[in-house]
């Protein structure tokens, strides 16, 4: 029959409130894999759940479509869906702050620029379907910048593993600040006191004074808990001979853990954001090549990296989901 029913991608658009008129994918492996791109939200993931376990964290904003996105203070926050992945930057990461005479916005605007160019099917490889996903996202303005994101996501049937490849490129004719973070947000039920983190942290730097409160249990979880004040720590990880590294966040009652693996040549930073709290109760899993107070933190001097006229760099992630006791402790 029809392999939709085993697997295969799905699109469609939202009908009802903010979100009304986002356009999306389901992706289903076949495998127990589900999870939701967004076309009209830089293709970044919302839900993500395996096996029937949901694995992300959509904030009370829920999905909103890009027209409510507000550039001033904290309107970025109003129209933060969260989701399994929201990518920050290209140009500020972080606090909104200014810098000659520009004004930069929190996270900057890439994760609500909508999608272009946009494919998604299923093709053959060996044998085996995959699901893939691509399309673009441009930075631009008239006088300004002009930064292209190229993404392809990728998932093969019976194998649960996303592949999120990334390539940033300069359009324009100056020299640009290239600032980006992975935001990847991990909830209940895989969240909860059970949770912790497993990383192969060389250094730990809590961002402030809230942090250090919490340093000497920054890898394990906590129930809900009110009046929660977020934490944040920069990590430095180790990694093999070619730069690979990984972190992740794992249930062992569940038995379900989330692998994030990336590059230290590409994304020389890991941000763990901490948010313990009641209703905002998550975990923030952060590959950057920046630290997260903004383009004009002191963190950042020396640290800013940025794109030449024509440049581009690229930028690969893999997710791997965990269901066995042998893989988990592996």
């Amino acid at each position: 029959g029809d392999f939709s029913q085993l697997f295969g991608i799905k699109s469609y658009t939202l009908t009802e409130g903010r979100a009304k008129g986002v356009r999306a994918f389901d992706v289903n492996n076949g495998t127990g894999l589900n999870f939701t791109v967004l076309q009209d939200r830089c293709l970044d993931i919302a839900g993500l759940s395996f096996n029937g376990t949901n694995c992300s964290y959509i904030s009370k904003t829920g999905i909103v479509a890009p027209e409510y996105y507000s550039e001033k203070g904290d309107g970025f926050l109003r129209s933060f869906t969260a989701g399994f992945l929201t990518t920050c930057g290209l140009r500020n990461v972080g606090s909104p702050c200014e810098e000659n005479d520009e004004a930069f916005t929190m996270h900057g605007r890439i994760s609500n620029i909508p999608a272009e160019e946009v494919c998604a099917f299923t093709e053959w490889e060996n044998g085996t379907p995959v699901g893939v996903i691509s399309g673009k996202m441009r930075e631009a303005r008239l006088f300004g910048e002009n930064l292209m994101l190229t993404r392809k996501i990728s998932c093969k049937y019976g194998e649960n593993k996303i592949t999120i490849l990334n390539t940033i490129e300069n359009q324009g004719f100056r020299k640009e600040v290239l600032m980006l973070l992975f935001h990847f947000n991990l909830g209940y039920p895989l969240l909860d006191e059970n949770a912790f983190l497993v990383a192969s942290t060389e250094e730990l730097i809590p961002r402030d004074s809230e942090a250090e409160k919490g340093k000497n249990n920054y890898m394990q979880c906590q129930p809900p808990t009110p009046g929660y004040i977020e934490q944040v720590f920069y990590q430095t990880l180790k990694a093999d001979k070619n730069g690979d590294t990984q972190v992740a966040l794992i249930n062992e009652i569940l038995d379900l853990g989330v692998v994030i693996q990336f590059n230290k040549n590409q994304l020389f930073n890991f941000a763990q954001w901490k948010q313990m709290g009641e209703g905002e109760y998550v975990m923030g899993l952060e590959p950057c090549n920046c630290f997260v107070g903004g383009r004009t933190d002191p963190r950042n001097n020396e640290k800013l990296e940025y794109l030449e006229p024509g440049e581009s760099r690229n930028f690969d992630l893999t997710i791997e989901l965990l269901s066995e006791k042998k893989q988990i402790r592996d």
